[in-house]
């Protein structure tokens, strides 16, 4: 298409120098905002911003020295740690791409991955030597290793050390002159697992990340949102390997918020960080913040006035009921590894209080409303566009400054995914006038029934109601009559009568009488078992739970 008339441009005066948007941009930012606000790390570790910005600087230096030049690519191995946020900035700063590992992949699958990328140095956590030597010796361009170390940790490993992670910073110069460089450099790379075939790398650059970051404070200080800003206290519960931990330690610094990192996940000692560092913002998926709200019953943590983002999964209604009678104030979001990943998020609207509880809760329970730069529309299975009513449905598809531009050396996805210049996401949503979206399901998880399609989120959401439910998956099996038939399995909340399956369907039956279910939905099987299978990042496991029905 020919414009009639063309958007003017004008020559810039010979000694115009843009500023480009690099992730050190973000420190420096927020190392003016911080002023006492702290990085904390468990009970072990407690500084301020600029012991913070001096570590990146000897932390730059120390790589330099062990080889690494721009270009290269860094893979780190750690739990969520002040190391880690560090290593956030330092490697992409130096022009070096950082790889976040997924640590919880089975040990191939992590061979898979470094050896994809390509890494030539890697930092590792003391946890995952067993790990690393397992596979040392699938991993070609790797030329050594950095031990991250925590107190009275042993430094016994067959690898190739470099050297440990404190002493080879405390030998360095507190700063380093970190070069200037094209924003469209790739900063970032991890790998995110689908139903088939091996991890797909995900990657970023300094460009999207700088304008995620922007986006994600604004979506965060918004009206009706006061989720994070200078005066609050972050900690992360979503893994540092996972989309940069949805990309919130970056807001966070950039605000300089104090920031607390909990190392390996133990709910107990969440609960008890929350209530001792006066933690006012979290991000997780459900499964994680369930296991806290039990932990923080079970000790008598106080956790009134923590604020949670959920992710990775649908925020049921019976976890948001149980997370508000804590005084926990939770919400939805949504995102993907491939979006960076936050492209909507929950934001009250005026008179938020005004609206009864069925309200509110829709409001908590649903994706969000569409971020700033982001553009969303929906398509129906011919791709035609449906209209954003609240009420017709449709594969959403995304556009935004910081989508990932592919998939690593992976064109022929990286083509699926980006068909007609839009990123199809593979999930069924409806979306309002007022930009709330809604995820009905994932196309390959909904389940028709007798010609009709139904949600498993949805079931799922009205299962978890039940007061005698902990948690609860809803999937779609094969069925010679039906086509196909949702079929449940459950965790039984703890100290409650035994649960059974006409006990749910009575249950579910009154959600059908008062029109909010069809009868069709109520699942025609269902299994009360230990614990339901999750993946590397907790999301459910359907493809798995399949299998077992």
């Amino acid at each position: 298409m020919t414009l009639p008339h063309q958007p003017k441009f004008l020559a810039a005066t010979d000694s115009f120098k843009t500023s480009p948007l690099l992730i050190g941009g973000l420190l420096e930012t927020g190392l003016r905002a911080a002023g006492d606000n702290q990085i904390v790390y468990r009970n072990q570790v407690r500084h301020d911003y600029a012991t913070f910005n001096r570590r990146v600087h000897q932390l730059a230096h120390a790589l330099s020295a062990l080889g690494v030049k721009a270009g290269d690519t860094v893979a780190v191995l750690d739990w969520d740690s002040h190391r880690y946020l560090e290593c956030f900035f330092a490697i992409p700063m130096l022009g070096a791409v950082l790889h976040t590992v997924n640590v919880r992949l089975a040990p191939e699958q992590v061979q898979f991955t470094m050896a994809h990328a390509e890494d030539t140095l890697v930092l590792a956590h003391h946890d995952f030597l067993p790990l690393l030597e397992a596979i040392g010796s699938q991993l070609p361009t790797v030329r050594g290793y950095v031990l991250c170390q925590d107190e009275g940790a042993g430094l016994e490993t067959s690898l190739p050390l470099l050297g440990e992670y404190e002493a080879l910073l405390v030998r360095q110069p507190d700063h380093y002159a970190f070069p200037e460089f094209d924003e469209n450099a790739v900063a970032t790379l991890f790998y995110t697992t689908g139903t088939t075939g091996n991890p797909k790398g995900v990657y970023f650059t300094h460009r999207q990340l700088v304008l995620h970051t922007l986006a994600g404070a604004s979506a965060h200080c918004s009206a009706g949102a006061a989720l994070l800003n200078r005066d609050k206290v972050y900690m992360p519960i979503t893994p540092m390997f996972h989309v940069h931990a949805w990309g919130v330690p970056y807001i966070a610094t950039l605000m300089g918020c104090q920031q607390v990192y909990p190392g390996r996940y133990e709910a107990g000692l969440l609960a008890t960080l929350i209530e001792q560092e006066r933690v006012s913002y979290s991000h997780c998926v459900p499964t994680l913040l369930a296991m806290v709200l039990d932990a923080a019953q079970a000790s008598g943590a106080d956790l009134s006035d923590w604020h949670v983002l959920i992710g990775g999964s649908a925020l049921s209604a019976g976890l948001a009921r149980k997370a508000q009678a804590m005084h926990v104030d939770v919400r939805g979001a949504y995102g993907m590894s491939e979006t960076c990943p936050i492209v909507s998020l929950t934001r009250f609207p005026q008179q938020f209080d005004q609206l009864d509880d069925e309200q509110q809760l829709r409001w908590r329970c649903s994706a969000g409303v569409i971020a700033p730069l982001v553009q969303m529309k929906l398509v129906d299975e011919h791709g035609q566009p449906v209209a954003q009513d609240g009420q017709q449905v449709g594969q959403l598809l995304i556009r935004s400054p910081w989508l990932t531009p592919g998939y690593f050396k992976d064109p022929i996805n990286s083509e699926k995914l980006w068909e007609d210049g839009w990123l199809h996401t593979g999930d069924v949503a409806s979306i309002d006038g007022s930009g709330l979206v809604h995820i009905h399901d994932r196309l390959k998880d909904l389940i028709k029934t007798g010609g009709e399609w139904i949600s498993s989120l949805d079931i799922e959401s009205l299962i978890s109601r039940h007061p005698h439910v902990s948690e609860c998956a809803v999937v779609g099996v094969a069925d010679a009559r039906w086509g196909e038939r949702p079929v449940a399995l459950l965790v039984q909340a703890a100290a409650t009568p035994p649960l059974d399956a006409e006990a749910l369907r009575a249950h579910l039956a009154g959600f059908v009488n008062q029109g909010a279910l069809s009868k069709w939905a109520i699942p025609t099987e269902v299994r009360v078992v230990a614990a339901i299978p999750r993946t590397s990042v907790g999301k459910l496991d359907k493809k798995l739970i399949r299998t077992q029905f």
